[in-house]
């Protein structure tokens, strides 16, 4: 099931009314996509919003359109419409400056016959010239309307006033209840720095068509994302809070799921808005704990396909690879077995990188992919005391001495781990400049084999102390910064 503690504000408008652009401002930063066309949103998008202290979960929707159900821009006014489930309150967006228009009188209609309470936005009002369109919207029986200007952050205060009669009380009650567990937590000695109950942020990656958005809505068990044979449907990065229950041990555990779009090759990404949505894509990614490269077992694993996990290596994301649709693979062991030989040559820096066979149609291996997700990021996050890591050092070196280039020994000191999230590690010597790639990556090796870290990306840096006789040293501190390996 899908978790929400603070109030909801869901915000909704025939297209190209500022929706996304009044989320952003609500939000305060550029989580949703934003262009002169219209339709740019497709899926629910949320963010948390805060107005002078007022905190609630503002809901981006896509633009309402009268079009069949069973169209693109039908699927979206139904997911729009499926969004106003259990909201605290709907934000109806009008453009002031164009006046009502049929389709704005059409979805009021609608909005009358819901439970939920509605703010009229009169957008787009800076200056004179929304002020017919804001006289016009009385007549959509909705309550006086707030003229803003979602761009230039003109209005918020007077929607702030509206929107406290709506969810302040909520919202102060939600206040008192996170103080009250704040405190038992210190009491109790619970703040840790890394807590793996904590919630996993879970990012879905690939190419177009993989199935990222059918695969999210198998496991939510709703229609929330929306899905059909159009490449492409997914602009913006959505993502889903979800409670999940572990088959084995019966413990619930809460999930942040990421829908990106497709990415294809950068040649054939022209148009402005896909070279939008795969930026988004990527900034997921670099919030993401853990990323899943979603391969379509009926087309293979392809060169896009390990670009796009190189770059999640790149940013130190724990990655895992899932084979989708595999309920329709066509010989599935020699498939699973050519993917597994491909990736550990196409990822020579990070080699068993978990691989697994899903289906989001029948849900097969979901719970499996799950269990390993929380695994993966449990040897993300470990730190290694720095006794138990230097015996490990000395064995190693015992075991391969580094080299004596020149007749001149390599020394190699100590070692020590400096950060999680990847785990990252800094070696002390003498001579690093002439130590071998090589055996940077034995050390590497046996960290990720010896120290139970497993397929992660693990980053080794080599620091030499300064000499004192060289004029070009600058100034700083003890040590200066040798190389930085993966």
């Amino acid at each position: 099931m899908q978790t929400r503690t603070i109030p909801q504000v869901v915000i909704i408008g025939r297209p190209n009314v500022g929706k996304s652009t009044l989320f952003n401002r609500l939000v305060g930063k550029r989580l949703a996509l934003v262009d002169d066309q219209p339709g740019v949103t497709r899926d629910r998008r949320s963010g948390e919003a805060g107005l002078a202290g007022l905190t609630f979960e503002a809901v981006d929707t896509a633009g309402w359109e009268d079009e069949d159900d069973a169209s693109l821009p039908g699927r979206m006014r139904v997911q729009t419409q499926v969004s106003l489930k259990g909201a605290d309150a709907a934000l109806f967006v009008i453009d002031a400056r164009a006046g009502l228009t049929p389709l704005d009188e059409e979805i009021g209609r609608w909005l009358r016959q819901q439970e939920v309470p509605v703010v009229v936005i009169a957008n787009k009002a800076e200056g004179n010239s929304g002020e017919s369109g804001i006289l016009e919207s009385y007549s959509l029986g909705l309550g006086e309307p707030v003229p803003v200007s979602a761009e230039h952050g003109e209005g918020i205060a007077d929607l702030y006033s509206a929107l406290v009669p709506l969810i302040g009380e909520k919202v102060e009650q939600m206040e008192i209840d996170a103080q009250a567990a704040a405190a038992i937590a210190a009491d109790a000695g619970e703040l840790e720095e890394h807590d793996p109950t904590a919630p996993l942020s879970l990012a879905i990656v690939g190419r177009p068509n993989a199935g990222k958005s059918t695969l999210i809505n198998k496991l939510l068990d709703e229609d929330r994302l929306l899905t059909g044979p159009e490449a492409g449907i997914t602009r913006d990065s959505i993502s889903v809070d979800w409670e999940w229950t572990e088959p084995k041990s019966g413990e619930t555990r809460i999930i942040k799921l990421i829908d990106t779009a497709g990415m294809r090759k950068r040649a054939k990404v022209t148009d402005k808005l896909e070279k939008l949505s795969v930026a988004d894509g990527l900034r997921a990614v670099d919030y993401a704990e853990v990323v899943v490269l979603l391969l379509d077992a009926t087309r293979g694993l392809e060169v896009q396909d390990l670009k796009i996990a190189n770059k999640v290596l790149e940013e130190g994301r724990a990655l895992m690879v899932a084979i989708n649709k595999w309920d329709v693979a066509e010989e599935p062991s020699a498939l699973f077995n050519g993917i597994k030989g491909a990736l550990d040559e196409g990822l020579a820096q990070l080699r068993g990188v978990p691989l697994l066979s899903v289906s989001a149609i029948t849900g097969k291996g979901l719970d499996t992919l799950l269990s390993a997700a929380f695994e993966l990021r449990e040897a993300w996050s470990r730190r290694v005391s720095t006794a138990a890591l230097n015996r490990w050092f000395d064995h190693a070196l015992a075991n391969n001495p580094p080299p004596a280039p020149g007749g001149r020994r390599i020394k190699l000191r100590y070692i020590t781990q400096v950060g999680t999230r990847p785990p990252r590690f800094v070696v002390f010597g003498t001579r690093l400049d002439d130590l071998p790639v090589s055996y940077e990556r034995y050390l590497l090796n046996g960290i990720r084999k010896q120290l139970d870290f497993g397929a992660v990306p693990v980053r080794l840096t080599l620091k030499s102390p300064k000499n004192p006789y060289d004029s070009n040293r600058g100034g700083g501190g003890k040590f200066s910064g040798g190389q930085g390996r993966d």
